[in-house]
């Protein structure tokens, strides 16, 4: 059997539990598409068939079965293994598996989980980063025990899972020395032909921004557009362009990347948001994550 990818395993067993490809879609949130494709690698990789057709259904084949069954034998095993690194073991150190959706700044996440690892007894962290609906999967399957998003969960997804105010900050635009005295004056219309760095089209603070330019009858000139935070902020320092970024990290933006503020980007704000499967968030170690979390961004709002 060829390299046996873990992600094709999950699909393929939430493909057999739910029934079809649809159900499986839905409860993953991805693609159809998406997800037919990676069993037929994984088909693949086992070297048969791990599903027939019957009418418009899927049943699982001879192999699919015994595949299927050492699928919920390696899944329980990781629970356990969570559980067990979880503290349920006398003495370990607990550990809190965390989603950050890859459009919340990275000091702004930083900013929230850090008191974490000051709290007695200790507790371990671990951190993935992805897009929100691609999280929202994991935390589906129990894979998360939250998410830090910059938005809440989006109408259209059915999931189990509920979301929970961290506070907020308003937006800035900053930039280093050079073009901080060149565009400063006169903001924001200063920002005409301005080069600017921003996030990528479809988070919600580029939307934002968008509109706000529209208000205020400016076209800064875009030199690029990013995902990643951290590597917009290191163009920025580099002097590439302006670039938005949340004030309540300011003293963090002047300290590692040698920028300063030049103005607020109107009354835009960003949201931060933890998403658990809980409407009321009952296990300790979230609990203290959210706690710590409003207090750290309420006292520099």
């Amino acid at each position: 059997m060829k390299h046996l990818n873990y992600n094709h395993l999950l699909y393929f067993n939430t493909v057999a539990r739910e029934g079809s490809i649809a159900r499986a879609s839905e409860t993953l949130h991805l693609t159809p598409q998406t997800i037919s494709g990676q069993i037929k690698l994984l088909e693949e990789a086992v070297g048969a068939p791990l599903f027939d057709r019957v009418g418009r259904g899927l049943v699982l084949s001879k192999t699919g079965h015994s595949v299927n069954q050492y699928a919920d034998a390696i899944f329980a095993l990781g629970t356990e293994l969570t559980q067990w690194v979880g503290g349920n073991q006398s003495g370990a150190a607990g550990t809190v598996t965390t989603g950050i959706v890859n459009s919340v700044p990275k000091m702004i996440a930083h900013r929230i989980l850090q008191p974490v690892l000051e709290m007695e007894p200790p507790l371990r962290l671990a951190c993935r980063e992805n897009d929100l609906q691609s999280l929202l999967g994991e935390l589906a399957v129990h894979r998360l025990d939250l998410i830090l998003s910059d938005r809440p969960i989006p109408a259209q997804f059915s999931v189990k899972a509920y979301n929970h105010q961290l506070g907020e900050s308003g937006i800035y635009f900053y930039g280093e020395d050079r073009l901080a005295e060149r565009f400063g004056p006169g903001f924001p219309d200063s920002l005409e032909g301005a080069p600017v760095l921003l996030p990528s089209h479809g988070s919600a603070l580029r939307r934002n921004l968008d509109a706000w330019f529209e208000e205020i009858y400016v076209s800064p000139k875009i030199v690029a557009e990013f995902d990643d935070s951290a590597l917009l902020k290191v163009f920025g320092e580099a002097g590439a362009g302006l670039f938005p970024a949340p004030r309540v990290v300011e003293q963090e933006l002047r300290h590692t990347y040698h920028v300063r503020p030049i103005g607020a980007a109107g009354s835009i704000k960003e949201t931060y948001y933890a998403i658990s499967p809980e409407r009321v968030v009952k296990k300790p170690a979230v609990r203290r994550i959210t706690d710590a979390a409003r207090q750290s961004l309420a006292s520099l709002t």
